[in-house]
């Protein structure tokens, strides 16, 4: 098994560091849904289908080392609220070895 470190702040501010696997074909949303570090119904509402901007993040290093963003979701970020430069889906970025020490934020929750 190989797992990675990652820093996840979580909506009230407060950094969580992470072990998440590289040999289980996850994604970062996964990885915050396993560690609970949002409220449930709060992230992952389309299942990480690039369907709704529930997952969406901050990227705060590493931005060089992301998969491009496809179509659905730049579209998905186009409609989003609270984007930022460094937004995306966390359901789009698989966990891989180059990201041990990656730093995201969750990103605001919009029940609207």
């Amino acid at each position: 098994m190989s797992d990675i470190k990652i820093t996840i702040i979580d909506r009230e501010g407060h950094a969580h560091t992470v072990e998440a696997p590289t040999d289980m074909n996850m994604n970062l949303m996964e990885v915050i849904k396993m560690h609970e570090l949002a409220p449930e119904g709060t992230i992952g509402i389309c299942g990480g289908m690039a369907m709704c901007a529930s997952c969406q993040c901050y990227i705060q290093n590493k931005e060089h080392l992301m998969p491009e963003k496809g179509y659905e979701e730049e579209d998905m970020l186009d409609q989003a609220f609270f984007v930022e430069d460094n937004s995306r889906l966390s359901c789009q970025i698989p966990i891989e070895k180059e990201l041990d020490g990656l730093e995201v934020k969750i990103a605001p929750y919009n029940a609207d």
